[in-house]
């Protein structure tokens, strides 16, 4: 049988970031089935499977598993207010020792986008990844022509680094990506010398 441990959070000024739980299934899906046009072209193919009940309780044992074993920190977003999930975000391919990095992925639903949560929950995990996991560098990647992803990156402290061909899978092909990231002492771009 599954037990669940003390939740782990994070609180901005808007949101509550949290690991998902079976309560979530319903919202889940229910902001799913609304933003499912608006979220198509950016996700990879998923199987009938990943939506059901059962498939979502693998996904809530998976984050649990992986939160508890470092390996990722898997978190749903809230908004404050009416406690609605709003997308969900998370940092995963986490690389300890010379390494100290960390993969961000995230979506959010259709009536939620360009509000400003995601920004705050990247603002968020980054901190928080920086700050409390030791980590030194987090990597982002996005298709080229999404331009609200790449906007947001940008304007999170994200720098370009590169083009990786046939990066993903997404709509059910291979699709070439555009490569950022962040580091926590990050000089590039600031003349030698400058604060």
């Amino acid at each position: 049988m599954f037990r669940r441990r003390p939740s782990f959070h994070l609180a901005t000024e808007r949101l509550t970031l949290r690991q998902p739980r079976m309560s979530d299934y319903p919202q889940w899906t229910a902001v799913l089935q609304t933003s499912e046009v608006f979220l198509k072209p950016w996700e990879p193919h998923r199987s009938p499977e990943h939506y059901t009940r059962r498939g979502f309780r693998n996904r809530v044992v998976w984050a649990e598993r992986s939160f508890v074993n470092g390996r990722a920190l898997p978190l749903f977003l809230f908004a404050e207010e009416e406690q609605s999930l709003v997308g969900g975000i998370t940092l995963d391919n986490i690389r300890k020792g010379p390494s100290q990095a960390g993969t961000v992925g995230y979506w959010i639903g259709e009536p939620y986008a360009r509000q400003g949560y995601m920004r705050e929950a990247l603002a968020a995990v980054v901190q928080y990844a920086f700050r409390e996991m030791d980590l030194s560098r987090i990597e982002a990647a996005c298709l080229p022509e999404n331009t609200a992803s790449r906007s947001l990156l940008e304007t999170s402290g994200f720098k370009y680094e590169g083009v990786a061909q046939s990066y993903l899978q997404i709509a059910g092909r291979w699709r070439t990506h555009v490569l950022y990231a962040n580091l926590r002492n990050d000089r590039r771009g600031r003349v030698e010398g400058a604060a």
